[in-house]
């Protein structure tokens, strides 16, 4: 139940240093004109949809069973952009972010303890992307892993360098490490030769999926690295940067291009967790090479098996900047959530720094006693407590954005909402199989 306070105090604005501060055409300015303006925010999003921590299970699924599990993925990512949305709808009608709609509308117990969810969340995801990338450092230049990670706290003077010039400089500089992402696949697509007729047939749901326990597996971690827990928080602060029109019609025109955004941005993240999975089917499974799961495994085969030294290079390539993506978005995150429970605000750099800290500790511990191999598992062990967070987002974000008291006009709508309310359903389940699975394994 939301709690509608007495007399709620304005809210601090959610990235105060960037509040509205994109300007919007006015009115009577064309479509193309408005849709730039107001493109960016899924992008900043999408990353967490491509992050190391898919990598894995992707490379797992295309080379254990081939294309089947691509219908996994385009259901992941239909889910990714109805719950996105929602998020991009809270921030647009109530002016809030996720976490600040929580410290308004739940008590102080609760909200401490979905605080320190979240908090444990975002160091998980930022485990993930430091170990992202010190795999890719060290496959391109041969730098340890345990200098790399270390190498990693470094990127917070990138960040800071690109908020200081501008919302919409971070913006680009997103953007652009996306395109070369997709290049990089695009390319490996094209000295993989994947048969089309396989490809297509991949989207389409087999019941094997549920039936195949191994294959099942796979999935549901498919689905839990997918969905981001922090992506909710970060997509309902990024898009109050935009400075709409506060009418009921401004409101809506937001809605509707932020919604476009969205998709558009998710689709880039649904090509590249299916260009994954496709390299890997048509490299190793089609070779017979089921066990590949590794990152680093996956880059020592790729040349010799497709015949060029570039194949690995742009794979590697690919995971640098998807590591140097996810961790931008992940400050960001960290910020919102710290200033929305707590409203207390740190310098980005500071807030960057203890982040960074809190999941460099335990990568370096990991690798200084278990080298590639550690790695590999903390990768993994990160998704899982991502999966552990999940529905504490999930949940309270259906909640707002269906409450006719917070929304108003722009309340959910019934149909929207139900489906909402089954996806969640469908998640938690998932992710509660795919933790029980986890730890009866020991």
């Amino acid at each position: 139940m939301i709690k509608n306070p007495a007399s709620p105090s304005p809210p601090a604005v959610s990235l105060m240093e960037v509040y509205r501060s994109v300007r919007i055409p006015a009115a009577n300015a064309g479509f193309w004109r408005k849709m730039f303006a107001f493109a960016g925010p899924g992008y900043l999003v999408s990353v967490g949809y491509m992050d190391p921590g898919n990598w894995a299970t992707d490379l797992a699924g295309g080379a254990q069973f081939g294309y089947t599990l691509l219908a996994v993925i385009l259901l992941s990512n239909l889910m990714a952009i109805l719950l996105q949305t929602l998020s991009a709808r809270l921030g647009i009608v109530a002016g809030l972010d996720l976490a600040q709609a929580c410290r308004r509308h739940y008590p102080k117990p609760v909200n401490f303890i979905l605080w320190v969810l979240c908090e444990i969340a975002i160091c998980a995801c930022d485990l993930a992307e430091l170990i992202g990338t010190a795999i890719a450092l060290n496959l391109l230049f041969g730098i340890p892993l345990l200098a790399g990670i270390v190498l990693t706290a470094l990127d917070v003077l990138l960040i800071l360098l690109l908020q200081s010039r501008g919302f919409r400089y971070l913006e680009a500089f997103i953007i652009a490490l996306i395109i070369l992402i997709a290049g990089c696949f695009a390319a490996e697509m094209f000295l993989a030769q994947p048969a089309l007729h396989s490809v297509l047939a991949g989207y389409v749901p087999s019941t094997e999926i549920v039936t195949n326990p191994a294959m099942l597996y796979i999935a549901i971690g498919i689905l839990g690295a997918t969905v981001m827990p922090h992506n909710l928080y970060l997509h309902s602060a990024v898009v109050q940067t935009r400075a709409f029109d506060q009418s009921s019609a401004g409101k809506r025109e937001a809605i509707r291009f932020c919604t476009i955004d969205t998709v558009v941005a998710l689709s880039f993240a649904l090509f590249i967790n299916s260009a994954i999975l496709i390299m890997a089917a048509a490299v190793f499974h089609e070779r017979g090479l089921t066990d590949v799961a590794e990152i680093q495994h996956a880059h020592e085969l790729l040349a010799p098996l497709l015949g060029t030294a570039a194949a690995s290079t742009l794979f590697a390539l690919a995971l640098l900047a998807s590591g140097q993506n996810s961790t931008i978005t992940a400050t960001l995150a960290g910020q919102i959530v710290m200033e929305g429970f707590l409203q207390l605000r740190l310098p980005p750099w500071l807030r960057r720094m203890i982040t960074r800290l809190l999941a460099i500790i335990p990568a370096i511990i990991v690798t200084a006693l278990y080298g590639e191999s550690g790695t590999a598992d903390l990768l993994i062990l990160s998704q899982v407590v991502l999966s552990l967070q999940l529905p504490f987002a999930i949940i309270p974000l259906i909640q707002f954005t269906g409450s006719r008291m917070l929304m108003g006009e722009f309340r959910t709508p019934l149909p929207v909402l139900i489906l909402s309310w089954a996806v969640a359903a469908v998640i938690v389940a998932l992710n509660i199989k795919l933790l029980v699975d986890f730890f009866s394994s020991f």
